[in-house]
Formats: structure tokens, sequence, C-alpha cells
């Protein structure tokens, strides 16, 4: 695996997607192509004999790269020139263009910008690019149940910000009450029109322990992670029967709550009017700390 070419030709691969991480996460593209540039000379120095998933691992280093570069920043109270005036290549330059044009709109990166840098980092990381907690927690120095609460700020700091929390609220909870119906009355048909294609399944350790001990009593077979709307649809075919809508750290979402008493969360990332990711957690630290509300019906 330490092949010089065989390297090089790899981390091509991976360079877009280096570069949507590092400009997500410091909102400046010029910084964005220092921190990718900085990856590859770790990349090339480093022995990667052992490394199984090389994207993972690059993600992680350019991620730690940004961290570095968010901390050096905001000791110096400095803000990305380009934060709210994007920069102005000499030449027209396709993929900055892009970079720049992408989901991530001006008025969010300016909101980010707002953030703590290990908030910022456990927001963009999960939120943006679907990575587990428990591969944020080494990154920011914090457990992952610490490193779901780094995430949980940002969120509602940048929900906050859009100004229609209650707009998005009822959204949130038109599609979470459909998914959970759906789920309850086993129409396939039904989950996959809420879910996207390529929605992500993932669950802590303890929801999978949980999952499996509680399969007789129609838990979903949960796994650390299921992708697809297919496989995902039929993990909750027939299920929730003891799940609620609930409200936690300003989001609607669900709950596997017997008797009224929220146990499990289901934490939904929607959009457009489509579920894209959905997290269980178990972890009774961080379910107490959520404090979630079960909705009235």
């Amino acid at each position: 695996m330490n092949d010089d070419n065989w390297l090089a030709g790899q981390f091509e691969e991976n360079r877009s997607h280096l570069r949507s991480v590092a400009f997500r996460m410091l909102g400046s593209v010029s910084e964005a192509e220092d921190a990718v540039q900085e990856a590859w000379l770790r990349l090339s120095r480093a022995d990667t004999s052992d490394v199984r998933n090389l994207s993972g691992w690059l993600t992680t280093v350019v991620s730690r790269v940004c961290l570095d570069m968010l901390r050096s920043r905001a000791s110096r109270r400095e803000e990305p020139l380009d934060a709210r005036v994007p920069e102005q290549p000499d030449r027209v330059d396709p993929e900055h263009q892009a970079l720049q044009a992408d989901s991530v709109g001006l008025a969010l990166l300016v909101v980010l910008d707002t953030l703590a840098p290990v908030e910022r980092l456990a927001f963009v990381l999960h939120d943006m690019f679907g990575v587990p907690f428990e591969e944020i927690a080494p990154i920011v120095g914090r457990s992952p149940a610490a490193a779901r609460q780094l995430a949980s700020r940002a969120r509602r700091r940048v929900r906050g910000a859009s100004h229609e929390g209650e707009a998005d609220q009822a959204r949130q909870r038109e599609v979470v009450e459909a998914f959970l119906a759906a789920s309850r009355e086993g129409d396939f048909q039904a989950l996959l029109a809420v879910l996207d294609p390529d929605v992500v399944l993932r669950a802590d350790e303890v929801a999978v322990a949980l999952s499996a001990a509680a399969k007789d009593q129609g838990a979903p077979p949960l796994a650390s992670e299921v992708r697809g709307a297919s496989a995902v649809a039929d993990a909750f075919l027939g299920r929730a029967q003891e799940a609620r809508p609930v409200l936690f750290d300003g989001v609607v979402g669900a709950a596997w709550a017997p008797g009224g008493n929220p146990r499990v969360l289901l934490d939904f990332v929607v959009a457009g009017g489509r579920i894209l990711a959905i997290e269980v957690v178990a972890d009774q630290e961080y379910v107490r700390q959520m404090e979630p509300v079960v909705l009235a019906d």
C-alpha cells in the first residue's frame, strides 16, 4: 500500500471529497486547498500499510488539519477573508466555482464561522458528511456522547439563525409522523416514499445490543450502519409500535418510549421532504442530556 504511484492515484480520487470537507470546515477556498495539500504531505510521509479505509483516513487527516487551522484562527481572532466576500480567482476555475456555489451557501458559512472549532467540526462531519460520532470523537478529543453534544449545539445555532424554527419543526414532524405511521402499518411503499434512495441508518452500540435482545418483542434489526432505502425500510417494516414523536434539542425526532418514557432516540436528518439519515441512539447519558419531550398526538 506504500507504492507512491498507487497512493497518488488514490489521493486524486479523494481530492474532490477532501476539498469539500475542508471548504465546509474553513469557509475559504484557498485555506481548503492548503489543508488538502497538507493532507497529501502527511500521506506521503506516513506508513499506510495497515490502513484499510484510506478515504476515511484521509478525511480524518484533513479534519485534524482544519481543526488546527480553526483554532489558530480563533486564537488570532481572525475571520476567513472569503467567509463574507468570496474569492475572485484570476481565471475561471469550474471546480472553484462549484465549491462556492454548492449546497453550502454564504449565509451558512457566516453562521458556521460563529461556532467553536470543535462544534463546527462535529457538525460538518456528522450532519454534512455522515461521519459517525465514534470516528469524530478521537478527532476532537471527546467521548462519542460529548461529540454528539457538540454537533447538537452547533445544529441549534444554525437552525436558530435561520429564523424558521417553528416552520422547520412542523415540516420535520410531518415527515417523522409519516415514517412512524408507515412503519407501524407495514406499508413498504409508504416507507420508501419518505426515505431518500441513499438514506443511511446508523445505530450506536447500545442500540444494536438492545435490538438484538428484544427482537422477539418487535425491535427493528439494527446494525451499526445500513444504507439504501429498501434496506432501511425492511429494518422498520411493521415496527415502531412503541415509538412516538418527540422534541429534543429544538428538533422533532422520535423515541422508543414505553409508558411514555423515552428510552431510545431516533434523530432524523430531513431535506426536501425526505429522510436522508436516521441515527438511533440508546446511550442513556445522551438521552438524558437531550431531555426529550413526547409530543401530543
